[in-house]
């Protein structure tokens, strides 16, 4: 399950059981539930995860996994990490792609490594190797995990250099 680099993301964790039938809440760090869709298979650290049934509940979602089959069962699985492979999917910019890019401007300039993405509720920043912080809004093209490329206004990249 993992991708071409090996690397799992963390898609939720499991929280605490809900009812007596097996089912857990579970927390999403994914914007994407589908995720959790039927037969969807999680790694966790105490092994596979198979999704039988999900429903979205409060902010949260209940689902019960195969083989959960009463409180006990789902208990165990308190506190659980879930983890999954990257989904592919051209037309969105993944978090795991951006890190470790290399960001330039349109016109060519090299503005150096992407380092995070800062959740920011005007809108996520991408933070480069000497701290200053892009809107990700300024994204024009980018190629997974090589380079980012931004058309920023005039003077972003002057305000954060020395005078």
């Amino acid at each position: 399950m993992p991708d071409e680099a090996g690397r799992l993301l963390e898609i939720g964790r499991v929280g605490r059981p809900h009812g007596t039938r097996g089912e857990v809440t579970v927390t999403l760090v994914s914007n994407r539930p589908e995720r959790l869709r039927e037969g969807s298979e999680f790694q966790t650290e105490g092994g596979v995860l198979v999704v039988a049934s999900s429903r979205p509940h409060k902010h949260r979602h209940l689902v019960r996994f195969v083989g959960v089959e009463d409180r006990g069962d789902a208990e165990a699985l308190r506190g659980a990490v879930l983890r999954a492979a990257p989904i592919s999917d051209p037309d969105e910019l993944w978090v795991h792609e951006l890190i470790g890019a290399r960001l330039s401007e349109l016109a060519g300039a090299d503005r150096g490594r992407v380092v995070a993405v800062v959740a920011n509720p005007a809108g996520d920043l991408l933070e480069l190797e000497d701290g200053t912080l892009v809107p990700l809004r300024f994204v024009v093209s980018s190629a997974p995990g090589e380079r980012v490329t931004v058309e920023v206004p005039d003077g972003l990249f002057e305000a954060d250099e020395p005078r």
